[in-house]
């Protein structure tokens, strides 16, 4: 790391606030090398430990940047990770409270949840099929935290890549009932289909996301606990949203969930 611990704290408390407040944080830049992943996660674990402090419980993590076409924009080499708190789940076919979120856009995605823990090096995907439990649809909300909604890859990971809500389908579905590779899905923005996709569209299985999160929680002494829940990647591109519309997702196989949107 580059950055002192003070400076750490500094910025994770900047984001934090923006996160519950609305606020629009200045861009973390990696200009001069003054600001590399190795700080944006030391970031992103003191918000984590921030949000323990404020009573919260993580419940499970989500992994961005699944698709190549992220990875290209954002000059990434690989996926990012982030951590999911309690107040961050809404009700399957709920309401979602903008406030003072300030992009609101949603993602489709699958959802895993662990009945054994999950710890890197050299987690793939047969072992990780072999710890899920059962597997959801889900509905991701992310929100930039950043000035003018422009942040390079340092930035995404320290605003705990872009974590706001979620929410989870109600059916659970056991691996032998669903192909994740092939699994078809589509995302309706009033009434309209705006997003379609299949599994293979995250890192060629949705699985490989979720090693990829074990192993990368691995190489820093944690894990994946059993009963957690990872959201595993967008699917299809991330939709805007605002108030006054409703999501359905509807997945192959595995039901439909949808939330609607309030100022």
């Amino acid at each position: 790391m580059t950055l002192g611990l003070a400076e750490i704290a500094r910025l994770a408390a900047e984001l934090d606030e923006c996160a519950r407040e609305g606020g629009d944080a200045a861009q973390v830049t990696q200009a001069d090398g003054a600001f590399g992943i190795k700080d944006a996660y030391a970031v992103q674990d003191e918000i984590r430990r921030r949000k323990l402090a404020q009573g919260r419980r993580i419940v499970g993590f989500k992994v961005g940047l699944t698709s190549a076409a992220g990875r290209a924009a954002l000059g990434a080499q690989g996926p990012c990770f982030g951590f999911l708190a309690d107040d961050f789940a809404l009700p399957d076919r709920g309401v979602c409270v903008l406030g003072k979120m300030r992009r609101p856009q949603v993602e489709a995605e699958i959802v895993f949840i662990t009945r054994a823990a999950l710890k890197g090096p050299g987690c793939h995907i047969g072992t990780v099929l072999a710890a899920t439990d059962f597997v959801l649809a889900g509905i991701e909300i992310v929100d930039s935290r950043y000035r003018d909604g422009q942040f390079g890859l340092p930035g995404m990971i320290a605003g705990n890549a872009c974590a706001a809500r979620f929410v989870l389908g109600s059916r659970a579905v056991q691996l032998d009932e669903v192909d994740l590779r092939t699994v078809g899905m589509v995302l309706e923005k009033n009434g309209k289909a705006v997003a379609f996709g299949a599994g293979a569209a995250v890192l060629s299985h949705p699985a490989a996301a979720v090693a990829a999160l074990a192993n990368h929680l691995g190489a820093r002494g944690e894990q994946i606990p059993a009963g957690a829940l990872v959201f595993s990647g967008s699917i299809a591109g991330a939709v805007p949203v605002e108030a006054g519309d409703s999501v359905t997702l509807r997945v192959q196989g595995m039901g439909s969930t949808g939330v609607r949107f309030v100022a």
